[in-house]
Formats: C-alpha cells, structure tokens, sequence
C-alpha cells in the first residue's frame, strides 16, 4: 500500500473521518470464523467522494476444497484457487500487513459485519503462525451505523439490500473488491445523512460501535428467545465486536 496525504473538507461536511477512508473484506469457503478459510481477499482506500485512490486484490490457494454452496456465491472454484491462487500464509500475511498501515496511520477500515471478516483474519494468521491483529482500530461498519441510526427501518440487511437503500451501486455483490467498495461508499453516505448525530471524533465512534453491536445483539436475542428461534437457555448472541 502506499502513503495518502487527504485534502481537508469544507467546513460543512462532517463527520472529518470521512476524508479518507481503508476498506476491506474477504471472500470465504464459508462463514465459520474459526475453520473456514480465506479464499480472496481486498484492502483499498476511499477519498471523501468514494473514488478509488488504492486498492490491492489478493486470490488464495486455502489448502483446501471450496464447497460448491460457496464456490456458487463468490464464483471462485477450487480448481481456480489452486492453479492462479498464492500460497495462504503469503496472503494472509500480506492482509494483515496492508491493514496495520492502515491503522498505523490512523485511517479507519470500513467493513461490513467486520466481525466476520477480522476474526477470519486473525485466526487464519493464527493457524499460519503471522502475527494477528488482536483489536483492529478504528473501525467503522455500516451493519452497525444503519442499525443504530435507522433501527425500526424494516427488511433485510444484508450489504445488497441496505447499499440499495442508500442509493450505493454494488454491481458484483460476493466479489471482495466490489463488496468493500460499496460498503466503504455506504459508510460515507451514512456520514452524509447521520453526521450530524454521529460522535464528534473517530475514537468516539469507534467506541461507540462496541456498545452498539453488543446491545443489538442483546436485542435480537430476545427476538429470537420470542418468535421461537432461539430457547431461552441457549447462550445469548455474541455481541463482540469489532472482532471475536
């Protein structure tokens, strides 16, 4: 990745974060955090406007076979990964490495339902024996925001639906580049509308979003305990975030 030097912004536009934003996701053999694997991965940066000042794509051989179910979402088959993809342990680390410049350099990452994607991360380092990133900050997830600023709004919220919502173009949903793209955009739209409710500082909101996530968890919790989802003495959702 290389070194971004943001313009300000016109006194009118709020919140500041929103001057340069990273964004990241990952595209998977499925969604159990702790086994599953990386099987593409993106890490770019945003400008104020939502273009592309930078951006790197990685392709993963997982070591393993890609599920059709999940080869049928982000249209990555095994045979694929394994004749054009890099060894895992180079991409992972190389993940970690382009998202901790990021972070060094106070940038926030936008992901959406960063748990997924930053626990995949940090245990997929584990299993390679890379460094983690063990608390990725700051981070920003549109899943949260949206939920927080639009609670009663009803539907699905999948990045497709609420990105639509927002008027955000996601023209290949379940490709990583066009997934973090649309979400680094909805973070920005989100800005535009909620700024000024938003927490005055990037820290703040940051914060913010872990009391935000836990207690959307709690909530839905007790939606599934109601509608028979759930039983009652089953362990709670986990609200961790932005990493599990």
């Amino acid at each position: 990745m290389t070194t971004w030097q943001a313009e300000p912004l016109p006194l009118f536009q709020t919140p500041e974060w929103a001057r340069l934003i990273g964004v990241f996701d990952l595209e998977t053999t499925g969604i159990d955090v702790e086994n599953d694997r990386i099987v593409s991965a993106h890490v770019g940066v945003l400008d104020a406007d939502g273009n592309v000042i930078d951006a790197r794509d990685w392709l993963a051989d997982p070591g393993v076979e890609i599920p059709a179910g999940a080869a049928a979402i982000h249209g990555i088959s095994t045979e694929r990964a394994r004749a054009d993809g890099a060894p895992a342990p180079r991409v992972v680390a190389e993940v970690v490495e382009a998202l901790g410049a990021l972070f060094a350099a106070g940038i926030p990452v936008v992901a959406y339902n960063a748990p997924f994607d930053f626990s995949m991360l940090k245990n997929e380092a584990v299993r390679h024996g890379i460094a983690p990133i063990h608390a990725p900050s700051p981070v920003i997830d549109p899943l949260v925001v949206d939920k927080t600023y639009d609670r009663y709004r009803r539907g699905k919220r999948t990045l497709s639906v609420v990105a639509e919502h927002y008027a955000v173009p996601l023209d290949a949903a379940h490709e990583a580049c066009a997934d973090a793209v649309a979400a680094g955009r909805l973070a920005l739209a989100l800005a535009e509308k909620f700024g000024p409710w938003m927490p005055p500082t990037l820290d703040e909101l940051h914060t913010r979003q872990i009391a935000w996530a836990r207690a959307q968890a709690a909530s839905l919790t007790e939606y599934f305990i109601k509608v028979g989802r759930l039983d009652a003495t089953a362990p709670p959702l986990d609200g961790a975030w932005p990493i599990r």
